[in-house]
């Protein structure tokens, strides 16, 4: 586990989410709210990094994974168990929140 927030892509996206609990967030670089939402995604990456995987991906580099999880609005984020999506944000979401979501 990590501290920090992985670059993801359509490489490497299917191997982060396939064990234990991990949290993505679905972002592009011209969404404003996208920029609000990433320091947020570090800090969360430093409380729960230890016990939880904190992903980004690009939708505009990875369209087939936004495709695949019908991301139409960005920022969203997904937590994933196991692989599998267990809960879906979107919108600019609060420390407080995406903690209590994967904790």
């Amino acid at each position: 586990m990590s501290t920090t927030v992985e670059k993801l892509d359509s490489k490497n996206f299917s191997g982060f989410v396939e064990k234990g609990t991990t949290l993505v967030d679905f972002w592009a670089p011209w969404c404003g709210p996208c920029q609000m939402q990433l320091p947020i995604l570090d800090n969360v990456a430093k409380k729960v990094g230890d016990k939880v995987k904190v992903g980004k991906l690009n939708v505009e580099e990875a369209g087939d994974i936004a495709a695949r999880f019908s991301i139409f609005s960005i920022p969203t984020l997904i937590v994933f168990k196991d692989g599998l999506p267990a809960k879906v944000f979107q919108g600019v979401q609060r420390e407080e929140t995406l903690v209590a979501a994967v904790s």
